[in-house]
């Protein structure tokens, strides 16, 4: 058992957090042309900056790594300027802010992509489903399999986008290997076929990941990086042959940075089966655990008290709630989700939701 509360202060990397409550990455899809976040987006995040931690939306480093349309970037001034719009909104806030670094690999499509060419991965492994275009629903391709040089040049690109990052005031950068994208297609065995140096061992199918990690250090002091990772999530057509183990050995491995978190998506978006012992995995860290997947506030509040994390990472109620922490913290009935205005969209769904009357509490 242990002491910790949601409304505790916590201590990340250089960060003090006002409470344990960590505003979820979620898609929006409501980037402007040429994925430029701009002040819909700024108000969006402004409003929720009572999360101890707000973890942005996914952001591609390059415009290879689209996967999605009107999803914001951040490899170009424009994304930059449109980025520090929302750092200051939610600075101005008292509030704290992640931006999620991100690369697609084969969870895309042509149409999305420069000159129309075709999706990557480690490996030519076509994901079942569909990609999201402009022009509605398209089945996934058949990716192409990176060479060891555009490996390469991925991981340059990550540090760009940690430069960039930092030139737009984020308070530090969130890795997003997780759900099916290019990262953890590297580091589990259902999409990772190769048998060069990025394939086969589980030391191999970290390489990628470590890679990042070593560039992006070099950018951002270490204890304001965190991971994402999800190891029996199966949404993006993702599977593993033993994730208990593998991501055993990969949170082993990430002790030794001395990030700010590890970020883990318990179980599977897709079912309710969770075969994974995800306090064995939290036992693994020596570092801060955030929890994900399904937590309300009465189910963050017992894992804190088991001591089966030190954050909890919520979605759908934060995207509902701008003023999540203050109804958790008064026992105040929620806000539904409309699930119809999740993607896309203008104000409505995404910056409308009501406020509580606070008088009321």
């Amino acid at each position: 058992m242990s002491n910790k509360e949601l409304f505790d202060e916590v201590t990340i990397g250089n960060l003090k957090l006002s409470n344990r409550i960590v505003m979820a990455p979620m898609t929006r899809n409501r980037a402007a042309e040429g994925n430029v976040p701009q002040a819909i987006n700024a108000e969006y995040y402004r409003q929720r900056a009572s999360a101890g931690l707000i973890i942005t939306e996914a952001s591609q480093v390059s415009p290879e790594g689209v996967g999605y349309p009107a999803t914001p970037g951040i490899h170009n001034q424009q994304q930059v300027d449109g980025w520090k719009m929302v750092t200051d909104a939610v600075h101005e806030e008292g509030g704290h802010i992640y931006l999620q670094l991100w690369y697609c690999g084969r969870i895309s499509h042509p149409d999305l992509l420069p000159d129309n060419q075709t999706p990557v991965a480690p490996s030519a492994i076509r994901p079942d489903g569909e990609a999201v275009t402009f022009e509605g629903m398209k089945a996934f391709v058949e990716p192409r399999a990176l060479t060891i040089d555009e490996i390469k040049d991925i991981v340059s690109q990550y540090k760009g986008a940690a430069e960039k990052a930092k030139q737009a005031g984020f308070d530090g950068i969130e890795v997003h290997a997780a759900n099916g994208y290019l990262i953890d297609q590297f580091l589990r065995d259902g999409s990772n076929h190769r048998s060069d140096e990025y394939g086969g061992s589980v030391e191999n199918r970290m390489r990628l990941l470590d890679e990042v990690l070593d560039v992006v250090s070099e950018v951002w002091d270490s204890r304001s990086i965190g991971v994402r990772l999800s190891p029996e999530n199966s949404y993006n057509s993702m599977s593993d042959s033993d994730p208990q183990s593998h991501f055993e050995y990969f949170i082993t491995q990430l002790n030794k940075r001395d990030l700010a978190y590890i970020h883990l998506l318990e179980g599977d978006m897709m079912s309710e089966s969770r075969d994974v012992d995800y306090r064995a995995l939290r036992d693994t860290y020596d570092g801060i655990y955030m929890a994900n997947n399904g937590y309300d506030k009465q189910r963050a509040q017992t894992a804190l008290t088991n001591g089966d994390c030190d954050l909890v990472a919520i979605g759908v109620p934060f995207l509902a709630n701008p003023d999540l922490v203050y109804r958790y913290e008064n026992d105040l009935p929620l806000n539904e989700a409309d699930q119809a205005t999740f993607y896309g969209g203008d104000e409505t769904g995404y910056t409308d939701y009501p406020f509580a009357d606070k008088e009321v509490a």
